[in-house]
């Protein structure tokens, strides 16, 4: 080959090596993207799969809200208004000033007797807010709530698609809470206790509207998507990630990048929960719900979202600072050595004390970095097999990983020196 033509060949070398790094550098580009961008509605839609597939996640998501303090107060406030308004005392006192009229009572009695309608229907607003305080407050009406809620699961995908039916529901344009089980218990109560207006109750007063809105359609349809995509969107998200990891040219710094962009999104989906809440807020009037029941029951129905959402922003700090560590700058160099020395020494120290681990040590230290991949491997397994991780959770698997790991040093430490070979000796022999 010439020079001309090796000239030639390093030149298109180059050029080809150029053209397969930005090739390289646009697909991890587009990669962490796709993954920043699908990470929030990954979480999401992992909390709408969970609350329409499981039972259990939903009696438990919808629990709280029979035992809210203010949820209560106002079913009971609602309820007795409900009763109350429905017993006509005024007609009663009418009746009681004629039947004094006609047999002959004073004026001064008569007309004194339209006096009764005030504290007659205090006395009775008294008595059945009483009645309908022990209903709402008893541990039967919460035993009631989650038996009612496990049978007719549908509730989330009542509110969420539309379809279905339980304790919370969606109309055409609003989201109810349905208080069926409460008023039934209620209007036992006070038929039995001499109350007969109260089964008067009418039907229709058994919702008490939480949400209005024109776009509830398009909320409804937006979250069938979710549930649909619950399933697989986590995973395609892990695989956007894992990809974007491996085809970038420095695959430490790349895990690091997705570990902050993924934390990034999820404060970004924090604050959306939380702007979202004010909308909501904003959205009930305070003559259908006081303010305080309806932050009550929008925290107790997302809050095993928002504690998603601070699960995943977990991990990710916690994937951002292990990949810095394993870097090369000074402060993840001296934290290495300082962990090293101290292992080290702990290792040394048992070693001194007859406590050593020989071969099987030698073997850890040789392998270093295979027992620590495997050791934060099953540390990542555990956490994707648990069933809804909490940050407390996470904060558990660390704390054991730490541990496993800070043990495999000390006893790679340990194992002693090796042992020396057998002894070499003068072969004996008789002289010539």
């Amino acid at each position: 080959m010439s020079a001309t033509e090796r000239e030639e060949y390093e030149r298109l070398r180059k050029a080809a090596s150029v053209h397969h790094r930005r090739l390289r550098h646009t697909a991890t580009s587009v990669l962490l993207v796709l993954t920043f961008l699908l990470a929030p509605l990954a979480v999401v839609a992992v909390w709408v799969d969970s609350a329409v597939a499981d039972t259990d996640r939903y009696v438990q998501t919808v629990a709280p809200i029979a035992t809210e303090p203010s949820v209560r107060n106002t079913v009971t406030d609602r309820l007795t208004q409900r009763v109350v308004d429905n017993v006509d005392v005024a007609a009663f006192t009418e009746a009681v000033a004629r039947t004094l009229q006609r047999e002959g009572a004073p004026p001064r009695v008569v007309q004194g007797a339209d006096a009764l309608t005030g504290p007659l229907k205090s006395a009775l607003d008294s008595a059945v807010h009483s009645i309908v305080h022990k209903v709402v407050t008893s541990d039967q009406f919460a035993e009631v709530w989650d038996s009612a809620n496990r049978s007719a699961h549908a509730a989330v995908v009542k509110v969420l698609t539309g379809e279905g039916g339980s304790a919370v529901q969606a109309g055409d344009d609003s989201i109810d809470l349905n208080i069926g089980t409460v008023v039934d218990n209620v209007k036992q109560r006070l038929v039995d206790a001499g109350f007969d207006q109260a089964s008067k109750i009418p039907d229709v007063d058994k919702t008490i509207t939480l949400f209005q809105t024109d776009k509830l359609n398009d909320a409804q349809g937006a979250m069938r998507l979710l549930n649909v995509l619950g399933v697989w969107l986590p995973v395609v998200v892990l695989v956007l990630a894992a990809l974007a990891v491996w085809s970038g040219p420095a695959h430490r710094v790349t895990l690091m990048t997705t570990a902050i962009g993924v934390g990034v999104m999820m404060i970004v989906l924090l604050v959306g929960l939380a702007v979202m809440r004010q909308v909501y807020l904003d959205s009930v009037s305070t003559t259908a719900l006081p303010q305080d029941t309806a932050a009550a029951i929008h925290d107790i129905f997302l809050r095993f979202l928002k504690n998603t959402t601070v699960t995943v922003l977990v991990i990710a700090v916690i994937t951002a600072l292990a990949a810095y560590l394993y870097g090369p700058g000074h402060g993840a160099r001296w934290i290495r050595r300082a962990a090293a020395g101290g292992t080290g020494a702990a290792g040394r120290s048992m070693a001194r004390h007859g406590l050593r681990t020989g071969d099987a040590g030698r073997l850890l230290d040789a392998h270093r970095k295979w027992t620590t991949g495997i050791a934060i491997a099953g540390g990542a397994l555990a956490l994707v097999l648990w069933n809804y991780p909490t940050p407390g959770s996470v904060a558990l698997v660390l704390g054991i990983v730490v541990l496993v790991l800070v043990l495999l040093g000390i006893l790679a430490a340990a194992a002693g020196t090796a042992p020396r070979g057998p002894a070499s000796h003068p072969p004996s022999g008789k002289g010539a």
